[in-house]
């Protein structure tokens, strides 16, 4: 007997189509979501790049417009793709992780059926993520702009020495910062590259974000946790071969006296969690910070 779900009818499959043996995988789910009531549909490159035919195909408008609710399975960069794509939609996430458990991919394949169908019913934990938003402005015209989660990034070539960079905030000057680089991170990407360059761990529910040098030439330019209201301006001073990076992706060769703007999107990201989740308890497995205890 088929269980019709309460809220949920149409699911998009999002899949890693890199991963070997992902097309078993993910026609596995989809099945099992059927059986579950919900009409089934694949992400367009996920369902051309594994070969499945047996369910339509959509792209992520016709998903935004059709389907809600999202089912990703791969790790945090195949999320945060399709997290870019679909917040405007304001369609919720669920991850399921192929490998290592990620930071929002949370959910281990193993166990998809026992964490899904609770969720399908509508018994879960929902959080919202806060994105970024950016653009790139040159000689008063904007030239590119872009959405992240996690976050902004400028930074030097890989043969090339030292940036310099005018931080400005809301208007006001804060810093000429010389370095390989900065990150303005949201509290979703202060646990990514923000982390490794040295910056402190946002909760997702504080209204901030982080702003951190990249092998800062100076010792006291520092890390700083700044109101996610207003805008940051970056300022290409000097430097060769200057990128700026929205979530990997990314537009090489900045010009000096070009500027980086930054500011909260109007969009977020709905993430839907198996019942108990905790935000603590995947810093504590991803950061192993359960070593020592007995």
């Amino acid at each position: 007997m088929r269980r019709m779900p309460s809220g949920f009818r149409h699911a998009a499959i999002v899949g890693k189509y890199q991963a070997p043996g992902i097309r078993a995988v993910l026609e596995e789910i989809a099945h099992f979501l059927v059986g579950c009531g919900l009409e089934v549909s694949f992400e367009r490159d996920t369902a051309t790049a594994t070969g499945v035919t047996d369910f339509e195909a959509l792209s992520p408008q016709q998903m935004g417009e059709r389907c809600d609710i999202a089912v990703v399975v791969g790790g945090d960069g195949t999320m945060l793709g399709i997290a870019r794509e679909l917040a405007r939609w304001n369609l919720p996430l669920v991850g399921i992780n192929q490998g290592r458990l990620g930071f929002i991919t949370d959910i281990p394949m193993g166990q998809y059926k026992e964490a899904l169908a609770p969720i399908l019913s509508g018994d879960y934990e929902e959080e919202q993520r806060t994105m970024l938003e950016g653009e790139v402005w040159r000689d008063g015209r904007r030239i590119f702009e872009g959405l992240s989660l996690n976050d902004v990034v400028v930074s030097r070539g890989a043969s090339a020495s030292m940036v310099e960079l005018r931080v400005d905030v809301d208007g006001e000057f804060v810093a000429n910062i010389r370095a390989d680089g900065l990150i303005v991170g949201t509290p979703t990407g202060s646990t990514a590259y923000a982390l490794s360059a040295g910056g402190p761990i946002l909760h997702p529910s504080i209204g901030g974000w982080v702003l951190v040098p990249i092998a800062s030439h100076t010792l006291s330019n520092r890390p700083i946790v700044l109101p996610d209201r207003g805008e940051v301006h970056i300022g290409i001073v000097a430097g060769k071969d200057v990128s700026v990076s929205f979530d990997m992706q990314n537009l090489a060769s900045l010009l000096h006296g070009d500027q980086v703007r930054v500011r909260r999107s109007a969009c977020k990201v709905r993430f839907l969690h198996p019942r108990g989740w905790s935000y603590y308890a995947t810093l504590r497995r991803k950061l192993r910070w359960y070593e020592g205890v007995v």
